[in-house]
């Protein structure tokens, strides 16, 4: 009935969703294969003890997979005997209804109309087509849309037809979209903006040898005024092309998808496409990048302002070291020419006198012109020592306010119009501020600077002042950028006014706490008292707590790892073979297939068997940081080019975090992985690593010494695996992120309870945990000086009550719930991610509604934990275990990641996760091969009788000094003396590359 058309599944995959699992979780079993009185009724209307058992087998393959038994290469023989046991035959029966097709039709026919299946017919075929749309309009993935197929045709209980069907069907589907797609891109674009769009493809005038889409494409290394220009130079390019397409109609993942793929195109590439296909992909590609620039820019500004900061810092530090000495001088000198004073008047001697006889006139004179140099205006700060940096921001933020648009909420206009004022200045070439000029921005730290002794305003420094507090109105939200993607107006970040109304008012939402205000309120107030209580009753008996002068101290947690815990650990690993890093992820590629993930970013196609090679010497370049080209130095039969290749079309965000999963999903369901723990708790924690080149992204902090670093923020489960990590800025505050790891993982892990170390907790990051389902637990090194909230007023006098030193605003609460409740929901849904929100909230010179709501929900959830944190030792020595994995988890990462002296030479933030994705996935790979293996030498010992089961929770899986991460390396004898014969020199001809 149909066309042969191209194959979009290898046969390995058509045969994997036409059989049977080799093991079925007990909800299969009972929801497909547990027969109802009515189906052994039916049954039992046949002959015959094979034929009941035939019909039976086929009922519930058909309702398990949507095919027909004919359709099913062999079926698991636990799976008939779960069925023959239903029904009290013997299994082996089945062996002779299998002989007869006739019979099995025959019985096929009865299901139909028993059970109301339908046959897939040809307007199945075009209503499935219809359907298919929408999904293959949101995403082009093959591999989805055959699942999505399959799930949509077993829904209308309609037994599905050959797999060359489903795969026709997609495939056509996938065509139709990509085209109205194509098409709805092309009807846009004028000659002018095709002929603009080619372009781009073609070589530049200048001798760089690089085309116009290479030289867009370009990072910004560093932080400069140059910088910013040349991201202008290029931003405003893009605007040349007058792009104007409305993309509403167009799912924003299906954007993403064509945008990854036009990021990855070279432009030899994109001459062999159609036109339509052609231009389609680089606008798509192109809208993206024209907002990456947009942040690029002001993130640039950003950093010129933190940098002129701590220049400023900087130098009154220096001032205050260089006239330290000079200083004490003049002071030494103001005590004795005040004694001389203080005596000559109790003593009635001329002043004048007293004070020539603890130093000359002259000299004195000469002092009091000293001090005048020394001196600093009275209330100093650093700001009076910037004025000398006001011509280095001058050669860009012209071009910063004349190439970005602004926008504003009500609070910020007086900045807004200041702004105006400033643009208007340098467009008409104006020197002087005018009178009129808006102030109400002005701080009070600026003020002092910004206003002369003769009541007119200082220009350089009104400018300073302005361009600090744009700085901080846009990373707050307060003030938007147009075209930003990282800048947005806070409410495009969040879900509408009206999908809430609908999700709230249906119930569909996910939120982890009643929608009502007084319902959450009085059970937030009960569980506090609760905790109250029980402190009151236990003060004096915590456990390694006490309470002195109104003061928490929580004592040093005691040791309680068994002595002989450490020698059974080794007694294990001395079982372990010694094994190569390639060989291990080669075999736990041959356990998991992990390897399958890496789906090619533009054909959607898993990789095949001879491409896992590449891609596991890839994956290992980048996570011990050897890079590709030495690599393919180390590898006889792979490539620069292959592994290069696999790299930027098999290895993006997307499939390196479905890889990670499939391997913390395996590792998960492994019987000594539930020793350690359930996978309902995680903790997180940074790993610094120096940057190598000048990266937009990298940053110094003096805690971790000189030189520039980004942090690799690693989540690590009870069960010793990686669920989550990313790049994160070095000074970065690392609760902002705590939510993102917890909500967007990939895996099966059901995290309840998460551990950060002191420094990664807010108020507000505690009250979005909890309101999204999870309980933040910190560790707390320093109670003393915590601030305890109650809701109800201490009327009893009792020594904790000096802890209490605030009561939680529920006025505030009950006044912005509802936008919270809101604000969470956007969260959970992936409108915004939880640390560009966060990160916006935190910012707030002035806080808003929603986070001062936030902020009090939090001093709730923190006042509770405290208490509850207080009270528990257990759940101190959980965080301080939880912490403890995670630490593990770092010593082993900086093993693997010896390369280039452990140090990113990636200018990209999305080159940088590459990498420490690519980490992630190996330290994952060494954690389940570690596991594998001491599962088979823990049963080793139980029959040798020696083993201690008490001892298993105290074994980590992430030893690795039996592993080779280097290599091997040959040494062929050679018995020639001399020097001669020498390899040939790699002399090149003239013209060739």
């Amino acid at each position: 009935m149909y066309a042969r058309v191209r194959e979009l599944l290898t046969p390995e995959e058509r045969k994997t969703y036409m059989s049977i699992p080799t093991e079925l979780d007990e909800w299969s079993l009972g929801t497909f294969f547990t027969l109802s009185q009515h189906d052994v009724d039916v049954i039992f209307r046949h002959r015959r003890d094979y034929n009941r058992l035939g019909f039976a087998v086929q009922l519930c393959i058909i309702r398990f997979s949507g095919w027909t038994l004919s359709d099913i290469n062999e079926i698991p023989t636990y799976v008939i005997s779960y069925i023959a046991k239903q029904i009290k035959v013997d299994p082996n029966e089945f062996l002779n209804y299998a002989k007869r097709e006739a019979t099995k039709y025959e019985h096929l026919v009865e299901i139909r109309r028993e059970y109301d299946y339908q046959t897939f017919t040809i307007s199945t075929y075009r209503r499935l087509s219809r359907f298919l749309f929408d999904d293959a309009m949101a995403n082009g993935n093959p591999t989805h849309l055959i699942q999505t197929a399959i799930q949509i045709v077993r829904k209308w209980k309609v037994i599905l037809p050959s797999m060359a069907t489903i795969e026709r069907v997609v495939w056509e589907t996938r065509k139709r979209t990509e085209q109205h797609i194509f098409n709805h891109f092309n009807d846009s674009l004028a000659p002018f903006q095709l002929e603009k769009l080619d372009r781009l493809l073609s070589l530049m005038p200048t001798d760089s040898g690089k085309t116009y889409l290479s030289w867009l494409r370009e990072i910004p290394g560093q932080s400069s005024p140059d910088a910013f220009l040349k991201v202008i130079e290029r931003l405003e390019y893009i605007k040349t092309l007058q792009l104007t397409v409305i993309t509403e109609s167009i799912h924003p993942n299906r954007l993403r998808q064509l945008s990854k793929i036009g990021a990855r195109y070279e432009p030899h590439s994109f001459r062999r496409f159609t036109k339509e296909k052609r231009y389609a992909i680089l606008v798509a590609y192109l809208l993206h990048l024209n907002q990456d620039l947009i942040d690029h820019a002001f993130e640039i500004h950003d950093r010129q302002i933190l940098t002129l900061q701590a220049k400023g810092r900087r130098a009154q530090e220096e001032l205050q070291k260089k006239n330290g000495k000079s200083v004490n001088e003049k002071v030494i000198h103001y005590a004795r020419l005040g004694e001389a004073l203080i005596k000559a008047r109790e003593e009635k001697l001329d002043p004048f006198t007293a004070l020539e006889t603890i130093m000359p006139w002259e000299k004195f004179v000469t002092s009091i012109e000293e001090a005048k140099d020394l001196s600093r205006p009275i209330n100093y700060d650093y700001l009076d020592l910037l004025e000398s940096r006001f011509f280095y921001l001058r050669k860009y933020t012209p071009t910063l306010l004349r190439a970005l648009e602004f926008r504003s909420t009500k609070s910020s206009e007086p900045l807004m119009k200041a702004l105006d004022t400033i643009r208007e200045m340098n467009e008409t070439n104006k020197r002087k501020v005018p009178r009129d000029a808006p102030l109400d921005f002005v701080s009070n730290r600026w003020q002092k600077h910004v206003y002369e002794e003769d009541g007119s305003i200082n220009r350089h420094y009104y400018e300073m002042a302005a361009l600090t507090e744009l700085r901080n109105h846009v990373r707050s939200g307060d003030i938007s950028i147009a075209g930003s993607r990282q800048h947005k107006d806070f409410e495009e970040y969040l879900v509408s006014k009206k999908e809430w109304e609908i999700a709230s008012a249906t119930n569909a939402t996910r939120i982890a706490v009643s929608l009502s205000v007084d319902d959450y309120l009085e059970e937030r107030r009960l569980s506090l008292l609760e905790r109250i209580q029980h402190v009151k009753g236990n003060i004096h008996d915590l456990e390694g707590a006490n309470l002195t002068n109104g003061k928490l101290h929580i004592q040093r947690l005691e040791k309680d790892v068994p002595e002989d815990a450490r020698a059974f650990s080794a007694s294990l690993y001395r079982l372990l073979p010694r094994m190569k890093l390639t060989d291990l992820l080669m075999e736990v590629s041959g356990w998991t297939g992990f390897d399958k993930a890496f789906i090619h970013t533009s054909t959607g196609k898993p990789p095949h068997q001879e491409e896992k090679p590449m891609i596991l010497a890839a994956l290992m370049a980048m996570g011990t940081n050897i890079g590709l080209t030495k690599m393919a130095d180390a590898t006889p039969g792979i490539t620069y080019r292959q592994m290069a290749n696999v790299a930027q079309w098999r290895m993006d965000e997307d499939a390196l975090n479905r890889a990670q999963a499939t391997l913390v999903n395996f590792h998960h369901k492994m019987d000594l992985s539930s020793i350690w723990g359930d996978g309902s708790t995680s903790s997180s924690d940074g790993m610094r690593v120096q940057v190598g080149v000048s990266s937009l992204h990298a940053d110094a902090n003096p805690h971790y010494g000189s030189g520039k670093g980004a942090t690799i923020y690693r989540f690590t489960s009870d069960q010793f695996s990686s669920f989550y990590t990313k790049v994160i800025n070095t000074n970065a505050r690392d609760a902002v992120h705590v939510i993102d790891g917890l909500l967007h993982h990939e895996s099966e892990l059901n995290i309840e309870e998460h551990y950060t170390d002191t420094a990664g907790y807010t108020d507000q990051v505690f009250g979005l945990s909890h309101l999204l389902g999870f309980r933040f637990a910190p560790r707390l090194r320093d109670l003393s000086d915590s601030r305890l909230y109650t809701i109800d007023v201490m009327d009893h006098p009792h020594e904790i009550n000096d802890l209490f030193r605030g009561k939680i605003n529920t006025q505030t609460i009950r006044e912005n719930f509802d936008d919270v409740l809101r604000l969470t929901h956007s969260i959970r849904e992936g409108t915004v991610s939880g640390s560009l929100i966060m990160g916006k909230l935190g910012s707030y010179a002035r806080q808003n509604k929603i986070s001062k709501a936030l902020r009090e929900i939090g001093r709730i959830e923190k006042t509770i934990f405290i208490l509850d944190y207080i009270l528990n030792e257990s759940l101190r020595r959980r965080v301080q275990r939880g912490l403890n994995k995670g630490e593990a988890m770092n010593a082993l990462a900086r093993a693997i990641f010896f390369g280039k002296h452990g140090e990113l030479r990636e200018r990209a933030l999305q080159d940088q996760l590459q990498r420490a994705s690519a980490l992630n996935i190996i330290i994952n790979a060494i954690s389940l091969w570690n596991t594998v293996y001491l599962t088979e030498a823990t049963n080793q010992l139980k029959q040798n009788g020696e083993l201690d089961e008490n001892l298993l929770a105290h074994v980590s899986p992430l030893a690795w000094e039996h592993i080779n991460f280097l290599g091997e390396y040959t040494f062929k004898s050679n018995s020639k003396a001399g020097l001669q014969p020498l390899p040939s020199l790699n002399i090149r001809k003239a013209g060739s590359p």
